[in-house]
Parts: structure tokens; sequence; C-alpha cells
């Protein structure tokens, strides 16, 4: 099996909902014990989803990202990880934010995912917090600068 055949698209909640489930159960609720209670909440359903999917057809990994500019519950497969997949799901949504989402982007990153956010223009905003028992940070997407003469 090549780690580098997947690909990433749009998943929308309604005909996606069991795949992307069973990647954050395996990731969140399983791997790294956030409670089922904390995981499952009401934005599922108007956030913008991806999914990659390997060549054999099986979800990998998954993100989301909210109407408030939030991206979030990004989850790889523990056997997928450091193959590409988190940078493109990211890419990914950044693609969508682009067209669909106004506001600011934003994310509460795991500490532990920090370099890999910074590697995709975020930087860290604030302190260190403690979300299901993980440390996390929140990061903001830089904004290029507007052109002279626009505001």
């Amino acid at each position: 099996m090549s780690k580098q055949n997947f690909t990433v698209n749009q998943a929308h909640w309604d005909e996606s909902k069991p795949l992307l489930r069973a990647i954050r159960e395996a990731v969140f609720i399983l791997e790294q014990q956030v409670p089922k209670k904390l995981e499952w909440d009401d934005k599922d359903e108007s956030a913008l989803h991806v999914i990659a999917v390997n060549s054999d057809g099986h979800a990998i990994g998954t993100g989301r990202i909210s109407v408030t500019g939030q991206i979030g519950r990004m989850a790889v497969l523990k056997e997928w990880r450091n193959a590409g997949v988190g940078s493109a799901l990211l890419k990914q949504l950044l693609k969508l934010a682009e067209r669909e989402i106004p506001a600011p982007l934003f994310l509460n990153a795991q500490t532990g995912a920090i370099p890999f956010y910074v590697r995709h223009g975020f930087h860290c905003v604030g302190s260190e917090f403690v979300e299901a028992g993980i440390v996390h940070q929140r990061m903001e997407l830089e904004q290029a600068p507007s052109p002279p003469g626009r505001s």
C-alpha cells in the first residue's frame, strides 16, 4: 500500500456521517480518550467537512470548518500520519474557506501539533488551555497584508 495514494474532497455530513464519525472515533475517542459527549456537538451539521480516502476507498482522515471560521476535528488514522494527509486536509479546508467562510480562520491546536499548523501559516494567540483533558493552544491564520489603497 502506497502512502501517497489518497485523495481529499469535500464531504457532506448527511452523506458521509458514518465515515467521518468512524475516523474521529478511532482518533479522538479510542486513541486520545476524549469522552464521547465532548466529541459530538451540534456544529457538524452546519460545518464544511473534508475527507481523505485511500486508493482502496477507505476513509483515512477528516477535518471541518465552521461558519465562524474555526477549523477543527482534524483527524488522521495513526497508520497514515506523516504521509501528507493532514496537510492535504488542511489545504482543502483553506480552499473551502476562501470561497465560503468570510470570518478570520482560527483553531485550537493540541500543543504537539503547533509546529504543523505554524508550517501552514498559523500563529499562537493567548495562553495554553485544557480542552477534553488535552493541552491546547489557540492559533490564528496569518492574514496577508492588503494591497496599498485597499482597506
